[in-house]
């Protein structure tokens, strides 16, 4: 995750960049519901366990839980879905409504709400029962309702950021919420909207789209790419059973070499033939291999021919600094240095160990990145995305864009139970900093962590914004967490008075951090929610305090305080008073240190007017900056004495000492 203060501070400030955007989820929506269950014995009419319910839990899924990530990151997400007129779609609202989501969806009498239904004896999912399924279409009627609730919600966030157009996410599970009437609107406003987010199970159906960016699982990949190989021709970079492919360190991928059919070989100039699709036994089509990434025709970065190889399992291997990969088997799985997917059922190192009768080895995280960053930019060209997130599960997820590149994120894996919904709350932080305009390595970034950071218990996973910024800091409290800048902090505040936290405000120049001043930071944490401290710049601290301070300068003032737990956000600012922050930040609580009473403070009449309250929190008695300055400056006049006497050297021993090297 973020490696240094610098990283962290970039990562925080993409996300206080989307606090407010506003993005419309549209899709199919659902309740996940949970019952947790203990289980001490075998019933006797068959060997399956006694279980005795403890506890219900009911959470948004699917469209709606991406909507619920979406608010719970700092966006403001309205949620357009068909929900039935039923106890379930009830729970529903409830879920939506304690979210923050503005629920525009419809009531659809007669078509049940969704349901998924887990049942749990300690976190293990025993069994999952489904309510609704894509049987369950939209009447006529339906769609219209639908389309103008659309039509309103997107007017509704437009308004909401002054004319700004708003995100759009499309989340298609294939339960009937998005019929083709709902699509083609969703296609001609495209305009309407300036980041549009994907997710569906058959991305075929989306081609018009051209979304930013699609996030299909490495199944729902597979799947568009074997439609492409059975619906139309074999691109000139697909690959037949056997070829072989290099994977440089980097991740890009060339063809080297590989079986060719009974009519080809070398190319008239003697180059490497051009490689097609084959059939796969079955009736089944031979999945493509995108080779380099690119529609390159298999070859090198440099325009030239990528060089032969040999039949896998022939000896030899790809280019140095490449693993080969091998198009053989039915599954996907690492054999010795080749990865296999689909193709022949002969492994090209049957020899290797755990090939087993020619088969592939269990699959491995490693293969199945390898496969997704090999075909990036097929996928790109299929969806007509500019960004393409192949997610992995556990595994982590590879992402590619239009410069070409693969980049590759890992998870840290769960147990499955922990792990329902970590998709939702990716593609919300995904979409958050693609709409924010963060480059997509930060977007990237920020989208695994926010699905590492919710897996960490039972059920359905929302990430909180609050969590994010923490796991971009695991120390807590550093710079990337808490320090902001004005505007950044009055957006911030914002959301949290919204959601009905109590802003307590400090100001001083904090120059050398002492006891008094971390006593008294306690002390002012404990009046509300969440405390601000302003901090005077150097030009107001000199101004105020004379040239010869600040001792330290403001970036180690702010630091250390950003380091105390007790803060949450920290702002520089240039004027002498605080009176304009004051004014733009309205504390719930003003506090100063000192023994007078909180009418002799200056700020007082503004803080009331503003209908905050003002404290005065005394100072640990003997502990003030000036006194500890004082203190350092007296040591040092006492040193300089005793050199000038000669009763201590320079470097402070006993004058005369021997000293070694």
């Amino acid at each position: 995750m973020a490696t240094d203060a610098a990283e962290q501070r970039r990562l925080a400030s993409v996300v206080e960049s989307w606090l407010g955007r506003g993005v419309l989820v549209v899709g199919d929506a659902m309740l996940d519901e949970w019952r947790f269950a203990e289980s001490d014995r075998l019933c006797r009419e068959a060997p399956a366990p006694v279980l005795t319910l403890r506890r219900r839990l009911t959470a948004a899924g699917g469209a709606a839980n991406t909507a619920v990530n979406l608010t719970a990151l700092g966006g403001r997400a309205a949620l357009v879905a068909p929900v039935g007129a039923d106890v379930a779609g009830d729970e529903l609202h409830d879920c939506l409504d304690r979210a923050g989501v503005w629920d525009r969806t419809i009531s659809q009498p007669g078509r049940p709400t969704p349901v998924k239904r887990r049942l749990l004896a300690a976190d293990q999912i025993l069994l999952r029962e489904d309510e609704g399924d894509a049987d369950e279409t939209l009447p006529e009627q339906g769609v219209h309702r639908m389309l103008n609730a659309l039509a309103r919600a997107t007017e509704e966030l437009r308004a909401d950021r002054d004319g700004q157009p708003p995100t759009l996410v499309v989340c298609d599970y294939g339960l009937g919420a998005l019929p083709e009437a709902v699509r083609s609107w969703l296609v001609r406003h495209r305009d309407s909207f300036a980041t549009v987010a994907l997710d569906a199970h058959d991305l075929a159906y989306w081609r018009g789209l051209a979304p930013t960016v699609v996030t299909p699982s490495f199944a729902e990949a597979t799947r568009l790419l074997d439609e492409a190989v059975a619906t139309g021709p074999a691109s000139p970079t697909a690959a037949v059973a056997g070829t072989r492919v290099s994977v440089a360190e980097d991740g890009s991928t060339v063809a080297v070499g590989g079986r060719a059919g009974p009519d080809t070989g070398k190319d008239a100039d003697g180059g490497a033939a051009e490689v097609t699709g084959t059939g796969c036994g079955a009736g089944r089509p031979a999945p493509t291999f995108a080779a380099g990434g690119a529609d390159d025709g298999g070859r090198d970065g440099d325009g030239s021919a990528a060089p032969d190889g040999t039949t896998p399992g022939g000896g030899e291997t790809g280019p140095a600094g490449g693993d080969g990969i091998t198009v053989t088997g039915d599954e996907i799985g690492v054999s010795g240095d080749d990865i296999v997917v689909a193709g022949d059922e002969s492994s090209s190192a049957a020899g290797a160990p755990g090939a087993a009768g020619g088969r592939p080895v269990a699959g491995g995280g490693l293969s199945r990145a390898l496969v997704a960053q090999a075909r990036l930019a097929e996928l790109r060209e299929r969806t007509g995305a500019d960004v393409v997130a192949v997610t992995l599960d556990a595994e982590g997820a590879v992402v590619g864009g239009a410069d070409g590149h693969s980049r590759r994120s890992h998870a840290t894996p769960v147990p499955a139970s922990y792990a329902v919904g970590a998709g939702d709350a990716y593609l919300a932080a995904m979409t958050l900093a693609l709409a924010a305009g963060a480059p997509l390595p930060s977007a990237a970034q920020l989208a695994q962590l926010a699905a590492t950071t919710t897996v960490s218990d039972t059920g359905t996973c929302v990430c909180l914004r609050e969590d994010l910024l923490a796991a971009l800091n695991p120390a807590g409290g550093g710079p990337g967490r808490t320090v902001l800048d004005r505007d950044a902090l009055l957006e911030l505040v914002a959301g949290h008075r919204a959601e009905g936290r109590a802003v307590v405000f400090t100001n001083g120049c904090f120059d050398v951090l002492h006891r008094g001043h971390v006593r008294y930071l306690d002390q002012a944490r404990e009046l509300g929610d969440l405390l601000v401290v302003a901090v005077n710049s150097d030009d107001s601290v000199r101004r105020l305090k004379g040239a010869d301070r600040p001792v330290n300068p403001v970036e180690d003032r702010v630091a250390v305080l950003a380091a105390l737990s007790c803060v949450d956000h920290v702002v520089v600012f240039e004027e002498d008073s605080p009176v304009a922050l004051i004014e733009a930040i309205r504390p719930d609580v003003y506090v100063k240190g000192g023994d007078y009473p909180p009418d002799m403070v200056p700020e007082a009449p503004l803080v009331r007017r503003l209908g905050g309250q003002v404290r005065t929190l005394g100072y640990v008695p003997d502990r003030s900056t000036s006194a500890v300055i004082d203190r350092i400056r007296s040591h040092g006049d006492d040193r300089r004495q005793a050199v000038a006497a000669g009763s201590v050297d320079e470097d402070g021993s006993a004058a005369g000492a021997s000293h070694r090297a």
